[in-house]
């Protein structure tokens, strides 16, 4: 890898291609790039901006270093957020996740513990009581039989390692917090992307397309906030049968009343545990409202729902019928069955 030359073109603000993109980023998922290599590439490509071309080759790269999954992808959905909002909502994708596995779709969950808040997705799912790491063969038996998995993104991801000294020493939003939910292990063919950077959502929907996505949508909520959130428009990205469309979307689009961000604020693990299974036992309110609307897409995008309007009365069902709340007991119960085994 010749450094010297990625690096000068990076801070003359030149775009690399694909390949070569994808060239660094196997470095840096090898283990062969110097921590000063990997901190001057990752602030160089935040100051010059990454393109979809880049970005494509970097999510390739790190896909090739994953622990293999075999497994169909097609009929996978994801429902992920990027994070680094700092506004402190309580696990919303999480809790949509499992509404979308009661609704029927199987969920390959990825997810990782908090970086930027106090809960993150791993963290709260291990708190209701999931074995979050469990290895390829069971996790698959897990997903087979529940609808439902979570693919912990270090057991997963371990090349992540050689990024992650650099990452927290350096203490800023990097490019690898929007490359997370674009390189599901499973790699799911179907997703619900939310994106705290509005700037970003465009080229990752790109980045999906060109990687072979069938039907994904990727967001970012009023604010900024990588969730869809009642409290005004979002803007949807959308990406069906290789064609790319966008356009932005009210509360009342969905069918729900509007809201205050204040009511979505959650907390530490036991307390977003808490909220989750209050909202999956039949809580009303903005918390229920919000988790509808997020899982509306991936239900969109799994085939289940034709419209937002029809995968939030889907979603609504999932819970009502206490199929949700059935697909979070089974799989922690089972879950903790197959790490016996």
């Amino acid at each position: 890898m010749d450094w010297p030359s990625i690096l000068s073109q990076l801070t003359s603000k030149v775009d690399l291609d694909r390949a070569a993109a994808r060239a660094a980023m196997a470095e840096v998922m090898a283990g062969s790039a110097t921590p000063a290599q990997v901190a001057a590439l990752i602030v160089a490509w935040r100051m010059k901006g990454e393109t979809t071309e880049e970005m494509t080759g970097m999510v390739e790269a790190i896909r090739e270093a994953a622990v293999p999954v075999p497994v169909d992808p097609n009929g996978l959905v994801d429902v992920v957020g990027t994070g680094g909002d700092r506004v402190g909502t309580f696990n919303i994708s999480t809790a949509a996740a499992l509404v979308v596995a009661g609704a029927g779709a199987k969920v390959a969950k990825h997810g990782n513990r908090s970086m930027s808040s106090k809960c993150g997705s791993a963290d709260v799912l291990e708190e209701l009581g999931l074995v979050i790491d469990l290895p390829v063969e069971s996790n698959l038996a897990l997903l087979k039989e529940t609808n439902f998995a979570f693919f912990f993104a270090p057991l997963y991801h371990p090349a992540f390692r050689h990024a992650g000294p650099v990452r927290r020493e350096l203490g800023i939003r990097t490019i690898f917090n929007f490359l997370g939910p674009l390189a599901n292990p499973a790699g799911a063919l179907r997703q619900a992307i939310g994106v705290s950077d509005p700037q970003m959502a465009e080229r990752m929907i790109g980045v999906l397309r060109e990687l072979g996505s069938v039907h994904s949508f990727v967001f970012s909520g009023d604010g900024g906030v990588d969730e869809i959130v009642p409290t005004g428009p979002t803007f949807i990205y959308r990406l069906q049968d290789g064609e790319v469309t966008h356009a932005e979307f009210t509360p009342e689009d969905f069918g729900v009343k509007r809201i205050e961000l204040s009511a979505l604020a959650g907390g530490d693990a036991p307390e977003n545990a808490r909220i989750l299974r209050s909202v999956l036992a039949g809580e009303t309110g903005p918390r229920r409202d919000t988790v509808l609307v997020n899982a509306a897409p991936a239900l969109v995008a799994a085939g289940l729902a034709s419209g937002f309007a029809e995968g939030v009365e889907l979603a609504g069902h999932s819970i009502d019928s206490g199929a949700s709340q059935e697909v979070l007991e089974r799989t922690t119960s089972r879950s903790r069955d197959l790490a016996l085994t």
